[in-house]
Order: C-alpha cells, then sequence, then structure tokens
C-alpha cells in the first residue's frame, strides 16, 4: 500500500466517524440516547488517534515540513476536513511515490528518517507497534475521561 493510498483510506474513515459522532449528538439531544455518543465518540476517538499517525508517519516518509504535519493532524478536529485537505496534498504531489525503503541521493535527513524507513521495510512490526501505541493512548484517554467532563 503506497503512502497515498494509506493516507487516503484514513482520512476518509476520520470524516465518515465524524459522522457517527454529530448522529450520536443528535441522537442523545433528540432521544435521549447518551450511549450513541459513547459509541461514536469511542470510535471516532480511535480514528482520529489514527488519523494523526497516519500523518506523521507519511509526512516523515514524504518529508513534509512540520507544519504540513501540524496541518494534516489539525485537520482532523474540524468535521470532514481531512478530505479536502487530502485532495490539497495530493494535487500538489506531497503523496506520490512509494515508500522510502532506502536512502535516497540526500540521505537520511533525520533520526526520525532512518527509524521510519525500517518501520517501512518491516510492515508488519509497524503495524503490530502502532497498534499497541494506539490502543496505550485510547486507554489512557478513556481513564481521563470525555472532554468537558463526564455528562
Amino acid at each position: 500500500m503506497t503512502p497515498k493510498k494509506l493516507f487516503r483510506i484514513v482520512a476518509i474513515a476520520e470524516a465518515i466517524t465524524w459522522t457517527l459522532l454529530i448522529t450520536g449528538l443528535i441522537l442523545r439531544a433528540t432521544a435521549d440516547l447518551a450511549i450513541a455518543v459513547t459509541i461514536g465518540g469511542g470510535i471516532h476517538g480511535f480514528v482520529f488517534l489514527t488519523y494523526a499517525g497516519i500523518s506523521l508517519l507519511v509526512g516523515i516518509d514524504r518529508r513534509w515540513k512540520p507544519g504540513l504535519v501540524a496541518l494534516a493532524v489539525v485537520s482532523a478536529i474540524v468535521p470532514y476536513a481531512t478530505i479536502p485537505v487530502d485532495v490539497w496534498l495530493d494535487r500538489r504531489g506531497k503523496l506520490d511515490g512509494a515508500w522510502r525503503t532506502e536512502p535516497d541521493a540526500s540521505g537520511d535527513r533525520t533520526f526520525l528518517d532512518g527509524l521510519v524507513r525500517w518501520f517501512v521495510r518491516r510492515p508488519v512490526v509497524l503495524a503490530l507497534i502502532f497498534v499497541v501505541v494506539l490502543i496505550a493512548i485510547f486507554t489512557i484517554l478513556l481513564v481521563i475521561g470525555p472532554p468537558g467532563g463526564s455528562h
């Protein structure tokens, strides 16, 4: 799977989970179904964290400037904004190419370049570590509680 395809799948998934969260909020307000927010919000939170991680991974691999990585991550805060950001990045060629599995002519610029290169050559290890870290972060956030306190 290319960086472009992975980024696009997760950007679309993040936008879809906004629909789940918004639907949950509407159901809580109109039908007193607080569980809908719990379910929709939980799924959205998990996919949001996934999108942030994939944005970082793709951004390092594609050698985006830090501001561009931040833009991609922050776009997930605005409902459905990940899709236009994906289109914008694609039109500017920021998602083009295969994963960098070997150093290019300029070599590894940072420690993160080498680390990402090492991981993309080992996608199973990357996926396992990504999932474990994602679950750990998600669990910590669940223990802390929902934004704005409990409802």
